[in-house]
């Protein structure tokens, strides 16, 4: 299905107990599968696919366009949660470890689709102990500051 914009919208929740970010990332299905497609001898579709290599694949483009980090040029590591259809699009579900210092910020660099699509927009949403901040991203534009 088309559609005449190109976005997607990431919400992310600092959990205290747990020390780290939770994130849930909604993506328009045709645009995810063109990211995902990057790179592979044939254009990756969803119903093709098998949950291992949805979550191989998934997993490796979060890799290279999604980082967060409590420094510039840090790379925490991602957990991938998994991943669920919602009409038109798709939700990914993923982990960030935070390291035990409490931290007030994270640079984060969201390069997801940018390459593919020179209007993307990938807008970011923090929730921090009921503190809101919105982000937006886009060419020219992918590593931002975020404060909790």
């Amino acid at each position: 299905m088309a559609h005449a914009y190109h976005a997607s919208i990431m919400d992310v929740q600092y959990n205290p107990k747990k020390q780290q970010l939770e994130v849930a990332l909604k993506v328009f299905t045709d645009d995810f599968e063109k990211g995902l497609s990057a790179g592979q001898s044939n254009m990756v579709t969803f119903d093709k696919l098998s949950p291992a290599q949805v979550s191989s694949l998934t997993t490796a483009l979060l890799q290279r366009s999604v980082t967060f980090g409590t420094k510039p040029g840090e790379t925490l590591p991602l957990r991938f949660v998994g991943i669920e259809k919602d009409k038109d699009a798709h939700w990914v579900y993923f982990s960030v470890k935070m390291p035990p210092k409490a931290a007030t910020s994270i640079y984060l660099r969201h390069r997801l689709l940018l390459d593919t699509f020179q209007d993307q927009m990938n807008i970011v949403n923090l929730d921090s102990g009921g503190k809101k901040q919105s982000a937006l991203f886009r060419v020219g534009n992918d590593e931002q500051k975020l404060t909790f």
